[in-house]
């Protein structure tokens, strides 16, 4: 089958080895690929390795533990229906759509309000490039001046957003034409399912096809990148309102929506507003690069606190993986204070994002900051995600590639 895929679950379950067309996938219909089992060959000889390869036959399914991170961002063009349908048929039982708007106030998928340039085609086509918020400006060696653009949906209305392709996530700061600054793909990553372009999709349009692949919704209420109001009257209030208008125009059932912002006073909102939707509000904490002195390790350098942000209704919590595990004497991955107190003040976790760091064999980057000693081969993540699934019981954790999730969740009887 094309795409390197491999039918673990359908040879188990003896089930005919042609895949049903996408718009008719089954949640059963669970397509690993060989990654998983690369990783687990990669991982120290132990009880942990023998548990995964006793799994490598399944069968294996679907599961709300493995939160397909943009889809499948790892190879697929984020936010797209390409990346939406392959983290789908990874197993993800949650996938994401980034929510941000247009010129004209209609909600589209994209990781930030300004970042056409370096996901989508846009400075391939001459007459939305010059909607841009900064056009295209080339690379001067001379001058030591890296080229630059600026492109946001606010740039451009629905009609003409839908116009663009999306690509992978990247850009040459050397280049000097707009076509080689849309290059610039990490070596890690690839181009082959970008080649023709991915379909990028309104949130409207991500709500009606992940109802149709059976899996749950996870919105995220990007900022603005332009001042709010926008447009006059385009209160903050009423865009995070019509990202949840959107579930309810689609009859969509609210346990089946996690709705998420960086934006604390977002998730208040909903709690307050739409509480059906804000019981399961995600507040995503980036307080790491927000707020002034700010340490995992330190109880007194988070404000609010674990029990404060409890006590305003919140219940879920999502911090980077690196906040969540610091380790011990015997430099063992362990739960660090924040996954602790997070826990006691009765907040449920999830994390974010694995398979986001390319190869692990320098320590794993930004990720893995507060474990790098600990971290030397790509097999690691799956060390530091059993600590995070057993040791701090997350209830989920985002991913670039689902199916490395998937194997393990199945593998480990996590729902």
């Amino acid at each position: 089958m094309s795409g390197g895929f491999l039918i673990l679950g359908a040879l188990a379950a003896g089930m005919h080895l042609l895949a049903p067309p996408a718009f008719a996938q089954q949640p059963d219909n669970i397509q690993l690929g060989p990654r998983p089992f690369f990783l687990v060959d990669r991982l120290d000889d132990g009880p942990l390795k023998e548990k995964l390869k006793s799994c490598a036959n399944g069968p294996f399914r679907r599961t709300a533990f493995s939160i397909g991170h943009r889809g499948a961002a790892m190879q697929f063009p984020e936010h797209t229906e390409e990346s939406y349908r392959a983290g789908a048929r990874m197993g993800a039982g949650i996938v994401e759509c980034d929510v941000t708007f247009t010129k004209d106030k209609q909600l589209v998928c994209r990781h930030s309000q300004c970042d056409l340039h370096t996901t989508t085609n846009i400075l391939g086509i001459p007459d939305l490039a010059a909607k841009c918020t900064q056009p295209f400006t080339p690379a001067d060696p001379s001058a030591k001046k890296e080229a630059s653009a600026k492109c946001c949906t606010s740039d451009l209305t629905l009609a003409e957003f839908r116009r663009l392709k999306g690509k992978m996530d990247a850009f040459d700061k050397n280049a000097t034409t707009p076509e080689a600054y849309m290059g610039g793909t990490a070596s890690w990553r690839t181009d082959l399912y970008a080649a023709s372009g991915g379909k990028l999709m309104t949130h409207a349009e991500s709500i009606k096809l992940f109802q149709s692949l059976g899996v749950k919704f996870t919105p995220e209420l990007k900022a603005a990148s332009v001042p709010m109001p926008f447009d006059g009257d385009f209160t903050q209030a009423a865009y995070a309102q019509k990202m949840i208008d959107e579930y309810k125009a689609a009859g969509i059932d609210p346990k089946d929506v996690f709705p998420q912002s960086f934006n604390l006073e977002d998730v208040r909102y909903w709690i307050a507003n739409a509480p059906e939707f804000g019981k399961q509000g995600v507040y995503l904490d980036e307080r790491d690069e927000t707020l002034p002195g700010f340490d995992p390790l330190k109880p007194e350098s988070w404000k609010p606190g674990m029990k404060d942000l409890a006590a305003s209704g919140v219940k879920i919590i999502a911090p980077p993986l690196w906040m969540l595990v610091t380790l011990d004497e015997a430099k063992k991955i362990v739960p660090s204070p924040y996954a602790k107190a997070a826990k006691e003040a009765g907040l449920e976790i999830i994390a974010w994002t694995l398979e986001r760091s390319g190869p692990l064999k320098d320590g794993g980057g930004w990720y893995y900051q507060s474990i790098k000693p600990a971290v030397s081969s790509d097999g690691d993540m799956l060390k530091l995600l059993d600590v995070l699934a057993k040791d701090v019981g997350i209830r989920g954790i985002f991913s670039d590639w689902p199916a490395t999730v998937t194997y393990y969740a199945n593998c480990m009887g996590l729902e």
